[in-house]
């Protein structure tokens, strides 16, 4: 009887094992590569951490292991920030206002936006909230 229970218990946690990582891996939206420009006017914080960059640069934020890499960036208006998926795992990159969102992203697939407007764009992965990122616009 007890043996019957374990097995049963253990059938269950190997089918939701399974559900869950088939539901991290499978994309069924193409991702955009096609460069998206801002709304938000909010002013940037003082003394955010980050990284600064050239006006009108190009910048690549790299997604893998479970993070985005660099977490925050700090780039003049204009630049263009490229996010690309090199992660086993799917991914999106998901504005917290509502302003973007790059559907899903399998490995390989890249985002990009145009940063027009000041403020700090905090942004996230809908299928793994704890991954998060800034774009601090000045």
């Amino acid at each position: 009887m007890n043996r019957a229970i374990i097995l049963i218990a253990l059938g269950v946690l190997l089918i939701s094992t399974l559900i869950a990582v088939v539901s991290c891996s499978t994309s069924s939206q193409p991702s955009s590569t096609a460069p998206n420009t801002d709304t938000q006017t909010k002013p940037p914080p003082g003394g955010t951490p980050g990284n600064d960059f050239t006006p009108g640069a190009n910048i690549a934020v790299i997604i893998e292991g479970l993070a985005f890499s660099p977490s925050t960036i700090t780039v003049d208006a204009g630049t263009t920030v490229t996010w690309t998926n090199q992660d086993t795992v799917n991914h999106t990159v998901t504005s917290r206002m509502g302003i973007f969102d790059s559907g899903i992203m399998s490995r390989g697939s890249s985002f990009s936006r145009t940063f027009t407007n000041f403020g700090d764009f905090e942004y996230y992965c809908t299928l793994h909230p704890n991954m998060v990122g800034h774009v601090i616009v000045k």
